[in-house]
């Protein structure tokens, strides 16, 4: 049986909050909740696809630590721009 966009969203929640390291939990947690839902076709595929990646891999691209490979520019850019901004002190 095919998986219903539904079963699918939620899939995708419980794979963003159950990652291996805690700050990866709240960083893809908060983006699924808030986002993830109005993510279209291509932006959902490729969610799922870079959720088979490594935490601390992740936890470098979207902090800018370092530079996400090609086929994740731009949902790791999504990512980053619902993250909170520092305060400028």
């Amino acid at each position: 049986m095919a998986e219903t966009a539904q079963a699918r969203l939620k899939r995708l929640y419980m794979r963003s909050i159950r990652r291996g390291i805690k700050e990866m939990d709240i960083i893809l947690g908060n983006f699924a909740e808030t986002h993830l839902p109005g993510l279209d076709e291509t932006g959902i595929q490729s969610y799922d696809r870079l959720l088979s990646e490594n935490d601390h891999d992740l936890y470098a691209w979207v902090t800018g630590a370092a530079a996400p490979i090609p086929e994740f520019e731009s949902i790791i850019a999504e990512i980053q721009a619902t993250l909170p901004k520092p305060n400028a002190s």
